[in-house]
């Protein structure tokens, strides 16, 4: 045995960017993850070109998956055009080879920070989800080791009265986005910032869903076909974004999340959230060839 056997060719970097001693951990982390359903996993996140807070989890787990063959899109609140997904974007372009893409269908690993898009993904696509708290309890108890007890006894009153109090106090729940769910009967979950509107679309869904906090150091995951309920009284139904009359002003789509532009004159105009299901619509509207996948709602109701 020699000592040039034992070495490589001095490479500048390694292929997508992370060091083959971080992947595998990672990949550990994330079987483990995998195995049980909605459990917080740490590991030891490394320093990525880009600060802290802004995706370095999901582009961590994203770096640690793609492969040249894989389509990947990556999203921002919706949007596949906004600074931080064309960022993102060219970054692991740059870094693996692999092709990349706009379209939600032709997607084999997608990354999104808030949202979950329009159309139903399939057994054989990946979703990250970028997070940037991932601990539920934090709003009831800031002591993490404590927290983590109570993760591990299931004790999750605290949350329950939370959500009573907000009953009580506006007549309604008053949790937006990361709305706590619990995850295969076990363990509540913050499901990333995404609004109430997209938390249904985790329940029973055929992909594998990777969420990541770098700054946190914690992973978790929901595989396919793994249940995920919000938690809600018997007596008080969950109900997501009063969405289902607003009308796109730029594609005519309807039924759909939507964001809400300010106007000079006090009013609002809407525009779906999902902008390639917007840039679908104005194709078929104007006849040009363009394939609407499977939406996870229709007409503002969950399919």
């Amino acid at each position: 045995m020699s000592l040039k056997s034992l070495t490589k060719t001095w490479e500048p970097m390694s292929y997508g960017f992370l060091d083959a001693s971080a992947k595998r951990e990672i990949r550990r982390k994330m079987l483990k993850a995998i195995a049980v359903p909605g459990c917080q996993i740490p590991y030891a996140s490394r320093e990525v070109p880009m600060a802290r807070g802004w995706g370095t989890g999901g582009l961590q787990v994203s770096c640690t998956l793609i492969n040249p063959g894989m389509q990947v899109k990556v999203i921002d609140q919706g949007a596949d055009d906004s600074v931080n997904a064309a960022s993102i974007r060219k970054f692991l372009a740059r870094v693996s080879g692999a092709p990349t893409t706009m379209n939600t269908l032709e997607a084999d690993l997608i990354q999104s920070r808030h949202r979950i898009p329009e159309e139903k993904l399939r057994e054989d696509q990946i979703l990250v989800l970028q997070v940037p708290n991932p601990e539920p309890l934090r709003p009831v108890q800031p002591n993490m080791s404590i927290a983590r007890q109570m993760h591990a006894d299931a004790d999750y009153g605290r949350m329950w009265l939370q959500l009573y109090e907000q009953i009580v106090r506006s007549g309604r729940v008053m949790q937006g986005a990361s709305y706590p769910s619990l995850v295969n009967g076990r363990f509540v979950m913050t499901p990333s910032p995404i609004p109430r509107w997209d938390v249904p679309k985790m329940d029973m869904a055929a992909h594998l869903t990777i969420l990541s906090a770098g700054r946190e150091k914690r992973l978790h995951a929901v595989p396919p076909y793994t249940r995920v309920e919000p938690l809600v009284f018997d007596d008080v139904p969950y109900r997501v974004e009063e969405h289902a009359a607003l009308t796109c002003s730029r594609s005519g789509a309807r039924g759909f999340f939507m964001n809400e532009i300010p106007q000079g004159d006090g009013t609002s105009t809407y525009e779906v959230s999902d902008s390639e299901l917007g840039v679908k619509t104005i194709r078929c509207r104007d006849g040009e060839a363009a394939q609407v996948g499977e939406t996870w709602y229709k007409s503002g109701e969950m399919v």
